[in-house]
């Protein structure tokens, strides 16, 4: 069982785990040892609670499927269970992302003594700049 939250439990029946081989550089281990991790979980016949799936769902992230399947594999260390733990590290991660509300914004206008002090500091350094200039003597 992956635990989400406190109210929030996937149980593990609803998470397919699939040993697969990895890619890359290994040497001869990395032919003959499946230690790569192939996680999917499908996030319409889960029991999370709606407000998760509607979330998940209108997120625009590559490793969920247009069906709405989330597919992660994991291939960063030489173990199998090490691998095991990160997939359902970034399936926990990407879950609760979408718990998290983010803050209301809202439009702010700079003080008029910060545009004073704005134009003020453009004038100095204009003046800077045209004492730097070549003098024209005619």
């Amino acid at each position: 069982m992956l635990k989400i939250s406190e109210q929030v439990n996937i149980p593990s029946n609803e998470i397919s785990i699939k040993a697969i081989r990895s890619s890359g550089a290994g040497g001869q281990n990395v032919n003959k040892v499946s230690t790569a991790i192939h996680l999917r979980f499908d996030i319409l016949a889960s029991s999370l609670p709606d407000f998760y799936k509607g979330k998940l769902l209108k997120l625009n992230d590559s490793r969920i499927s247009s069906n709405g399947v989330i597919s992660i594999k994991a291939q960063q260390f030489r173990t199998q269970y090490q691998n095991k733990e990160d997939a359902l590290m970034r399936l926990k991660n990407l879950i609760k992302s979408v718990s998290i509300s983010k803050k209301k914004r809202f439009v702010t206008k700079p003080s008029k003594k910060a545009k004073k002090r704005r134009l003020d500091n453009k004038t100095k350094r204009s003046q800077l700049k045209a004492s730097r200039r070549k003098v024209d003597h005619d």
